[in-house]
């Protein structure tokens, strides 16, 4: 028996009493430890030894810096791990967690964390179970407690038995009283158990982190055999130490991963102000490798608005012109027999009604049930008296139909594949007129009725006992319903621009063959002589199934959920990376094994929402497409700030090299702690401008990238064409102004000359970067096509650069410090032909590659 429910001031009490319906938070980590974490990694450690080392060898200016160093890139990694972990909060915030319960003896829906023991809930399938529970009514139930026990297969349920908070509802219908909430639920207790538990480095995570860790051996491995040399070449120890710092500074990246962190976040929160919700920051880089969409039909690609448009029973056809929802819309065609039928077939299900709101008539939670209600008050006026259904048959994916038993009549409705077969003596014409509804872009319902006389069959005290194969035999056909969801306005062009983005498509869908082939061409998906696959065809070889659906336009209608979970193993299996969209509770399976399950956020089933890694929040296929090309130009940034930061490496490394291959006759254009400032100055802060680079005009014109962070595309750029270019320009306004001063080799410089000379390579080397910011913008397109202003956070991030610069130039103390001087003006004209030089260099560049890579 279902439980009254309680008063709403009566659940106010209790929730003031109780708390909210929430799992307890664990306690968090403080930010010290964060922070530690930060000064205390790989990169952190390497530089905390060579602070020690330098202050061992009398070198505290150099130690002081080290550790500065060390300081500011902990802090800024620390700031941007927190910002990316509150932006990831708060989209998971956005997740819907409401629920139907029966407050004041009305049934209405509240937020999940509002309920309160002793509150009667209403659960359907598909529903997650928000707190601990006992039901006290179950129709056909089953639970997925998976998430508790480890075991796959859902488990029955019954009136009386208790069911867990953060499971399933997976099939059924059930009502329950709320026995525990928040803390006091079974659920808190196994997270308090699990939340000191860490989750596994993502893909993305494991290659940044080999990244950084070959550049820092390579660093450590270049720094070792500098010192050698240094000392094989008579200078001192102290001096060869110094030396062999400066080389391992110069090429460890330590703002890397903070930056990739910040990118990703950055990227998830575009997508959010898009309507798609990511649920995990590595989601996004994935979204951008995707090569196959595999969508459902109804809700994504049309409105989710059903329409029941025509009826067709044996006495004839009735068609409903007007609005759909209206139930005074005009009805032409004899209908007293279907109005009948259509009002006894839509009470056998309470999911949705239609609703006179605003002004006007709406559908109200299930769209296709509220089609079916709003037809039955149109033929059979008022069903307000109808009974209710006193026993239910509740809807199964493998029987496709649900029945109900009202008075001693029982009624049935479903797919008429699924419906027919049971019914005796089926009208002539009856298979012809499903396929001529279906062909027509129509969802096709039978409704079927039998009246129930006599006793109950052996075994059951009465009908309501009676197993579902006695009660649904020997139906009578009452009539067919075509009900009609058009396409979303615009999906025939966002399916063009995903074609053009080099993403195949397929329609996976549950509907009439008929239907979905005529719903596919008529938004452009599938051609006319494309091929239409039912679930049941399908080949049981894994790689001729990946054969068969590996080519653009296909559609497979009547599929089950594990034939979908198959569809993306096979494509998978084939190279691709697959994106499946899913509402459903069977679709979790699917959604979890694709590379990218994709959930409705508002017709989607909470079992489709948890398993998916990007959510819908207005269900529409044209937001997916979005969502990919915000996840191509993120993997974009990553190369675009890497290839900055490399670039920016050479030029440090190649004073070094000049020196060592000189044997020490080559002055040292840079001292280490130049390096220190010039990764201050020029890395961080362009660098993550870069990160938030929008997606460029042409991101969604080409295929997407399947390559690695580091390729050979990015390594010729860095290594033979702008670090070697902007380390020219440093050398030589370098040995200008050696040369000028009237220095010649093997002498040592005055030291003045010296400082003036240093301060020129450290300004060519910061003019350098400037223009190489924008030039990592595109890696196709000269700067000057993009327009100087389109990223104005590059445009501030450069300003503060060119401040950074003039203070390590004109302010004394710092100038010390950094030992340079302001450069000669013949100097200063020198170090800043870095600027067209940069861009002249990398102009030719993408110029021959274009011509190469042109059909």
């Amino acid at each position: 028996m279902a439980a009254a429910g309680l008063t709403t001031e009566r659940a106010a009490e209790l929730l003031q009493q109780a708390g909210p319906n929430v799992l307890p938070v664990g306690k968090p980590v403080p930010q010290w430890r964060k922070l530690w974490g930060e000064l205390t990694h790989f990169f952190a450690l390497m530089l905390w030894v060579a602070a020690a080392l330098a202050f061992v060898a009398d070198m505290p200016q150099l130690a002081v810096a080290i550790i500065v160093v060390v300081i500011v890139n902990g802090v800024f990694a620390h700031i941007q791990q927190e910002r990316a972990q509150h932006a990831a909060a708060k989209l998971r915030g956005l997740l819907p967690a409401d629920v139907r319960v029966r407050r004041d003896g009305q049934v209405t829906t509240v937020h999940a964390g509002d309920l309160v023991v002793r509150d009667a809930i209403l659960l359907t399938a598909g529903d997650r179970i928000p707190a601990d529970v006992v039901l006290d009514t179950a129709t056909a139930c089953a639970v997925d407690e998976s998430m508790l026990t480890g075991e796959s297969v859902p488990v029955p349920k019954a009136a009386g038995d208790a069911a867990w908070g953060g499971t399933f509802l997976v099939n059924g219908d059930a009502e329950a009283t709320v026995t525990a909430t928040g803390a006091g639920t079974r659920l808190a207790g196994i997270a308090a158990l699990t939340s000191g538990a860490v989750p596994p480095p993502t893909p993305l995570a494991l290659e940044l982190r080999r990244i950084v860790r070959v550049v820092a051996l390579v660093a450590l491995g270049i720094a070792a055999l500098f010192f050698l040399v240094s000392l094989l070449a008579g200078i001192p120890w102290r001096d060869s130490f110094l030396f062999a710092i400066g080389v391992a500074v110069a090429l460890v990246p330590e703002g890397l991963l903070p930056t990739v962190t910040l990118s990703l976040a950055m990227g998830a929160q575009r997508m959010a102000a898009r309507n798609a919700l990511v649920r995990n920051l590595e989601a996004v880089e994935t979204l951008g490798s995707t090569t196959f969409i595999c969508t459902d039909k109804t809700g994504t690609l049309t409105q989710n608005r059903m329409n029941a448009v025509e009826v067709c029973t044996p006495a004839g056809t009735v068609r409903i012109m007007g609005d759909g929802y209206a139930p005074d819309a005009e009805v032409q065609g004899t209908g007293r027999d279907a109005a009948a039928a259509a009002a006894l077939a839509a009470r056998a299900a309470s999911q949705g009604r239609a609703v006179f709101r605003n002004g006007q008539w709406q559908a109200a939670g299930d769209p296709m049930e509220a089609a079916i209600d709003a037809l039955a008050r149109r033929l059979a006026g008022d069903v307000g008296a109808t009974p209710a259904p006193w026993r239910r048959l509740a809807f199964d994916p493998v029987r496709r139909r649900e029945s109900a038993l009202v008075g001693r009549d029982l009624f049935c409705k479903g797919a008429p594949e699924a419906v027919l077969p049971l019914c005796a003596g089926l009208p002539a014409g009856t298979a012809g007129q499903v396929q001529d509804m279906a062909s027509q872009g129509l969802r096709v319902i039978a409704v079927a009725r039998r009246s129930l006389g006599g006793r109950a069959p052996d075994g059951a005290d009465a009908w309501d006992q009676a197993p579902a194969g006695d009660l649904e035999r020997g139906l009578e056909l009452l009539g067919l319903i075509g009900l009609h969801d058009p396409p979303r306005p615009g999906v025939d062009e966002v399916i063009r621009t995903a074609r053009q983005a080099g993403l195949k498509l397929a329609m996976i869908t549950g509907d009439h063959p008929a239907t979905a082939a005529a719903i596919a061409r008529e938004i452009g998906l599938a051609g006319p002589g494309a091929q239409v696959v039912e679930g049941a065809g399908l080949p049981e070889d894994d790689q001729m199934l990946g054969a068969l659906l590996d080519r653009d336009g296909m559609v497979v209608s009547r599929v089950s959920p594990e034939q979908k979970l198959r569809v993306a193993r096979a494509l998978q299996a084939r190279g691709h990376v697959v994106a499946m969209t899913g509402d459903g509770v069977n679709d979790g399976p699917a959604l979890r094994e694709a590379d990218i399950g994709v959930a409705m956020g508002r017709g989607g089933t909470d079992v489709a929402r948890e398993a998916a890694d990007l959510v819908l929040l207005d269900d529409h296929f044209a937001t997916i497409v979005a969502a990919i090309e915000q996840g191509r130009a993120t993997y974009a940034n990553i190369h675009r700030f890497l290839t900055y930061h490399l670039t920016d490496n050479v030029a440090e490394l190649t004073p070094f090299v000049v020196w060592a291959l000189s044997g020490g006759q080559f002055p040292l254009a840079l001292g280490v702690l130049q390096i220190l400032a010039l990764d201050i100055g020029t890395d961080l802060l362009p660098a993550l401008a870069l990160g938030a680079e929008a997606p460029g005009k042409r991101v969604l014109t080409r295929p997407p990238d399947r390559r690695h962070l580091m390729d050979r595309r990015l390594m010729v750029r860095v290594f033979c064409v702008l670090g070697p270019v902007e380390a020219f320009i440093e050398m030589a306004a370098f040995s200008a102004v050696l040369f000028a001063g009237g220095w010649t080799r093997g002498d040592a410089p005055g030291h003045e000359l010296l400082l003036a000379a240093s301060g020129t390579a450290f300004t060519a080397v910061v003019l350098g970067q400037l223009a190489n910011a924008f030039a990592c913008r595109s890696a196709t397109q000269p700067p000057w096509r993009l327009g100087w202003t389109s990223n104005r956070l590059l445009l501030w991030a450069v300003l503060a650069e060119l401040v950074v610069l003039a203070a390590c130039l004109l302010l004394p103390a710092v100038a010390a410090l950094l030992g340079q001087a302001p450069p000669p003006p013949a100097g200063l004209l020198a170090a800043a032909a870095a600027i067209p030089a940069v861009l002249a260099a990398d102009w030719a560049h993408k110029a021959i590659r274009a011509r190469w890579t042109r059909p």
